[in-house]
Parts: C-alpha cells; structure tokens; sequence
C-alpha cells in the first residue's frame, strides 16, 4: 500500500515497492511538467522525491502517511528532457521519532538527473 494523496494521482505518479524501506516511483512526463527552458521544471523533480522518500515508510491502515517531511534536499544534477522520470528512494536509518532517507532520479535512459535526502517525522 502506498500514500494516496490526489495531487499524487493528478501528477500520474506510478508505485512500485521493491523492497521493505525501498521504493521506486515513475513519472510519465506531460507537457505540464515541462517549463519554458524546455526540462522539466524543478518543482515536479523535487516533488518527485519528496514522495518517493515518504513513501518508503508505508502509510496506516487508512493510506494515510505517517511521516512528515522535516528537511529535503535536492541537487539538481543535468536537465530532464526525458518522457520518464524514475526516482529510487530507501531508507538509510529508521530511528523511533526520525527516519533517514535518500533518492536518486534518473530519466528513461537511466541518466542520473536530481539525488535528494530527506529526514522525515514520524508522527
């Protein structure tokens, strides 16, 4: 089960649990998520992770997240010009309160386009 939130389901975001605390998420890349620079814009990238990260610790029962984002960080590395955006995200460390996180995108070809780490709250 992952987080089901709309603006995950408007941006087309695509689920898949590869391991306990590893997930990969795909965006299929719409004319929207792409800004006047002709890459896709580094909003959608950072929201990319920020849900990849989230999502690998797994929601309640109810699909509500149970971890709030306390710091992200993303470099960007090399524009996307993709038509597929591929965030891996894990877990580095799960404490009782804070959980440690990190994602690296690619695009459909596998180039490495963004990394992020995040430190999330477990609420």
């Amino acid at each position: 089960m992952f987080i089901q939130q709309p603006f995950d389901e408007f941006l087309g975001f695509q689920y898949e649990r590869t391991e306990t605390g590893e997930v990969t998420v795909t965006l299929p890349v719409k004319p929207l998520h792409v800004n006047s620079a002709g890459v896709v814009h580094g909003g959608i990238i950072s929201t990319l992770a920020d849900v990849a990260l989230s999502n690998t610790m797994k929601p309640d029962m109810n699909g509500k997240q149970t971890s709030v984002t306390l710091d992200l960080n993303v470099t960007f590395l090399k524009g996307a010009k993709s038509d597929q955006l591929i965030a891996y995200a894990e877990i580095i460390k799960a404490g009782k309160t804070l959980t440690h996180a990190e994602c690296r995108i690619t695009d459909a070809a596998g180039v490495l386009v963004a990394k992020a780490k995040g430190i999330f709250f477990n609420t």
